[in-house]
């Protein structure tokens, strides 16, 4: 379970940083952690890291418990972010930004899928959400609207970057994580039959 988890963080990671170099906008989470980043005066990674941080102490008055994959997620996205936002050149073309796009909801999508199978923990926001879910009885689809919009428009206030591509990636990357989803069970039945 340890390869596929860490196979995941790293392409959800490094799909954040695809779609940072793309300037055509962000995640909710990452405009916030643009957002932080330029007001600290710290790396993308970094704030990454440091919100990561600050929402797992929200876990504890939930009463939600942290599991390997979640401090995993904090430690490898944080990394690989930083590290494909400051050495992969950006793309200058239209046309490569938005392949930069594309390459960011699939590589999230695989990585998301690949991560979610192992059980090994939430993610600190996933668990911020789930936990929110069942202690104030709110679909999960609320919760997690509530938090993604609130973010996303906290961080473009501090200066994070909100674009097109910020909208479709939140448009697509349902369907990205159901295919990698689909396509890791079949996977899976194939190699046990």
């Amino acid at each position: 379970m340890i390869a596929p988890l860490f196979s995941g963080l790293a392409l959800f990671g490094l799909g954040e940083g695809l779609l940072v170099l793309s300037h055509l906008g962000a995640t909710p989470w990452t405009v916030f952690a643009q957002g932080v980043a330029k007001h600290a005066g710290i790396s993308l990674g970094w704030a990454t890291a440091l919100i990561s941080v600050v929402v797992l102490t929200m876990w504890w008055p939930l009463r939600e418990r942290p599991g390997f994959g979640t401090v995993s997620n904090l430690v490898v996205i944080a990394l690989v972010l930083d590290l494909t936002a400051t050495s992969i050149p950006a793309p200058s073309g239209e046309i490569s930004r938005w392949l930069f796009v594309a390459g960011a909801v699939i590589a999230i999508g695989m990585g998301s899928a690949l991560y979610l199978t192992t059980g090994l923990g939430p993610g600190p926001r996933d668990g911020l959400m789930t936990s929110l879910h069942r202690r104030l009885g709110v679909s999960v689809v609320y919760v997690r609207v509530t938090l993604e919009v609130a973010v996303l428009a906290i961080g473009w206030f501090m200066g994070g970057t909100v674009g097109l591509g910020t909208a479709v990636f939140a448009g697509t990357i349902g369907f990205s994580i159901g295919v990698w989803l689909q396509g890791l069970e079949w996977i899976l039945a194939r190699a046990t039959s």
